[in-house]
């Protein structure tokens, strides 16, 4: 279950995160400003629609952190993200990969061996427009 007060909370986060003002964010998501307002004020609970909307446009929030506070936000890699979009571009000389080399293939080994360590999918479950869901089940 949702606890209001503290989903609150952390949609305040997020609005103070992303430096919007519940007017803006409620443009941001297509949602209407009284319904944030009654999200803001702790009136309503989120609806599934407004979910799924805040999830389409900022996929980068957890969202068993925003409905049930477990785990964090933003994470430190979000953080470096933010950092990178919020500075300008500056023009830097890279050494082109070789996707052929010796090093090149020890990563992509050493990559392939993390995700086998890493935590097997059960369960998937899309979320449509509609209000319509498919799962797909291992």
């Amino acid at each position: 279950m949702v606890n209001s007060a503290q989903f609150t909370k952390r949609l305040e986060k997020i609005l103070q995160y992303y430096s919007l003002t519940a007017a803006a964010f409620a443009e941001e998501i297509d949602f209407n400003r009284s319904t944030i307002s009654h999200l803001l004020s702790g009136r309503n609970k989120p609806s599934l629609e407004f979910v799924m909307k805040l999830y389409e446009k900022f996929p980068e929030v957890d969202m068993d952190w925003l409905l049930f506070g477990k785990g964090n936000f933003p994470t430190p890699s979000q953080n470096d993200v933010k950092e990178n979009v919020t500075k300008k571009s500056t023009v830097s000389e890279k050494k082109p990969i070789d996707l052929f080399s010796n090093e090149t293939i020890r990563q992509q080994v050493k990559m392939e061996h993390r995700t086998e360590n890493q935590k097997q999918i059960d369960k998937i479950v899309i979320f449509y427009k509609d209000g319509s869901f498919n799962v797909y089940q291992n």
